[in-house]
């Protein structure tokens, strides 16, 4: 039996990579993901991608391999990469949201944390997976 990981981590966008470039990096990568199993949800805020993404260990390295080497990837950090018993988004090949600072404030509280371009930089695992908990209900609670 192959084991689950997930994976999540954050990267910088490129200056290259413009916000309206996403609807094509989402379809490409929602097939590619579909096609290898991958399933997890995208957040896009001020210019930073935060992203979990679930699968094999193969799956996931080659994935994480693939998004080092995208010019439209900068700054990639991983937060957490452990085996995990289920997937949480199973239904998804890459969910997306792009959220505004007032969205994530929403979920975490009100604070100043993504007024810079390197936001993420300075996040734990565990605020990372309480930003993603948040997210995956609200978009349960509003489905």
């Amino acid at each position: 039996m192959t084991s689950l990981i997930h994976c999540i981590y954050s990267s910088v966008a490129s200056a290259d990579f413009r916000e309206d470039d996403l609807p094509e990096l989402l379809k490409k990568s929602r097939n590619a993901n579909a096609a290898v199993g991958i399933t997890g949800m995208l957040a896009y805020i001020n210019g930073n991608f935060l992203q979990i993404i679930e699968g094999t260990e193969t799956s996931i390295d080659h994935l994480l391999a693939t998004i080092s080497k995208d010019p439209r990837h900068k700054r990639i950090f991983v937060f957490v990469r452990e085996p995990i018993a289920t997937r949480s988004f199973s239904d998804w090949s890459m969910g997306f949201q792009a959220l505004l600072p007032a969205d994530v404030e929403a979920l975490i509280g009100e604070n100043d944390f993504f007024d810079s371009g390197s936001c993420l930089d300075a996040m734990d695992a565990g605020l990372v997976k309480s930003i993603l908990t948040s997210f995956r209900q609200v978009q349960i609670e509003s489905a």
